[in-house]
Order: structure tokens, then sequence, then C-alpha cells
């Protein structure tokens, strides 16, 4: 597939998504917005990958959305994805809502600024790391706008409410420490090495898992964020036992631990996940 803004590529079980507008600050455009949903539905599909890594070219990361169109620029909400079913939809959540529903782990490397909506697509990560190069700002406010991309839910859970709401209503702009500090990023690394200690992250994560047995603790992770007992989770936690306790992963996983020997995995994540969600709905958007 081409990608005019972005680029995609594949080595080994990891694949890796560029922003690829280096000469706008890798600014977010509707045709980026396309193309990020459009690289997520290549990895879901690929058996042969693993993880995901999610950076940017050049000196930033991200820097917000692509202002070139003035005192207009948000007024159909940021994006000209805007009407699905004839209702309004933001086009920063169109990409966080997908890689919320992203079947392999996802990986930030932060590479540069990473302001707006540069910020707030990361949050649905499973992990960020950072350059100390990295700048952060949720500076929706000082746009006269309110956060978007889901951000209010997502935001609030990763590094608590107080935090969240302080650098939203001031729209500060973070340095890479003071991200860490704040619980948004796992680790700040110099720039030369940002890359290769997400991939080792990711490679981690390829050996010796199960990919279904990934696919479905990702699922379960964030769902739960928003159970209200942890009986909902007891009865997810249930059903994946017992539907993973029977298949060949874990008749393979037994076996190659006490046969002392790597374990080859056979159940594909495009075989399909076993529905251990019976319960969740995924909300439409009215």
């Amino acid at each position: 597939m081409n990608f005019n803004e972005i680029q995609y590529s594949v080595d080994g079980p990891v694949a890796t998504i560029t922003l690829h507008r280096p000469d706008k600050m890798n600014a977010f455009t509707n045709t980026m917005l396309k193309e990020i949903i459009a690289a997520f539905d290549l990895t879901d599909a690929d058996d042969s990958v693993r993880a995901v890594i999610v950076t940017g070219s050049g000196k930033a990361f991200c820097a917000g959305a692509d202002l070139s169109g003035g005192g207009e620029t948000f007024a159909k909400g940021g994006s000209d994805v805007s009407a699905r079913s004839g209702v309004v939809r933001d086009g920063g959540g169109l990409v966080t809502l997908r890689i919320f529903e992203s079947k392999k782990p996802v990986i930030g490397a932060i590479n540069g600024a990473a302001v707006g909506v540069g910020v707030t697509m990361t949050l649905p990560m499973d992990i960020r790391l950072a350059s100390e190069h990295a700048k952060f700002g949720f500076v929706f406010a000082k746009r006269g706008i309110v956060p978007e991309a889901a951000s209010s839910w997502f935001l609030p859970r990763i590094v608590g409410i107080s935090q969240a709401a302080e650098w939203c209503y001031t729209g500060r702009i973070l340095t890479a420490h003071e991200a860490l500090e704040g619980r948004l990023v796992r680790s700040v690394h110099a720039a030369d090495e940002l890359l290769p200690a997400a991939r080792a992250i990711a490679m981690e994560i390829a050996s010796g898992t199960a990919p279904v047995s990934v696919a479905l603790t990702r699922q379960m992770l964030w769902r739960m964020l928003g159970a209200d007992h942890p009986m909902e989770a007891h009865r997810v936690d249930s059903r994946a036992i017992n539907s993973r306790g029977a298949s060949d992963d874990a008749r393979e996983g037994v076996l190659s631990f006490l046969e002392k020997r790597p374990a080859e995995f056979p159940v594909k994540v495009s075989d399909g996940l076993p529905d251990v969600f019976p319960d969740w709905e995924n909300p439409s958007f009215s």
C-alpha cells in the first residue's frame, strides 16, 4: 500500500509507522489520519507482526494539527473526516479509537515535539518512550478548544486526574523529564538510542509469548480500566482462561517449559480471538 504522509515498514516481528511530513513537523492532516488507520489495519492483518512502533520523521513527533487553514482550522471539528452516519466526528478520536482496538501492542517512540493531537494520539499506545529532545503539550485551552482524541478518558487513567487537570488547564509545554516525572512516558533516551530502546521492548514482547495471549491481554487490560467492579474482570478472566487453557498454545507453553526448549505457539491472531467480552458493547456514535 502506498502512503504519502506516513512511512510503513516491517522488520522481522516489528512494524514501524513513521509520521512523515518532516518539513511541517509532521503536523496532523486528514490524509495522515486515514493513513494511520490504514496502517493499523495492516498490522492487525499481518500475523508476522507482533508489535508496532510509532515514531516521527525529522525533529518532531507531531506538532499537532496542521494550522494552515488559519482561524477556520477547527471549524469542522479539526478534521475533514467529520461526518459518519450524518454526525460530526473528531478526527483525532478516530485515530485513538483505532489504536485502542489494535490487536498488537503499540509502542510510542516520541522523538520530538508532541503537541495537541501529537500527544493525545499517543495515549492509547501501551508504552511511551521519549527522546531527551521531546516536548509535550496539551495546549487546547490556548487554542480556544478542548482536549480531543478521547484524551479526557485516556489521560486521567494514565497520569491521574490532578496531573491531567493541571496540564490541560495550563496548556504548559512539558520537557521529556517532566513527562517522565508525571508518568506520561516510561523512560527518556538519547536521540540515537530511542528507536533501539523501543525495538528492544518490541522484540522482548515478540520472543517467547503466544500472539493470541498477548492480543487478548492487551484488550483485557484496556477494557477493564472502565469496569465498575472487579467481578467484571473475574468474569472476563474466567472465560479467557477457559478458552486459552484448552488451546494448542497452552499445551505448547507447558510442554516447551518442561522440555526446556523455546516455545513455538501455533495459534495465529488471524484465526480469530475468543469472545471473552460478551457483555462488552462498542458504543455507537449518535
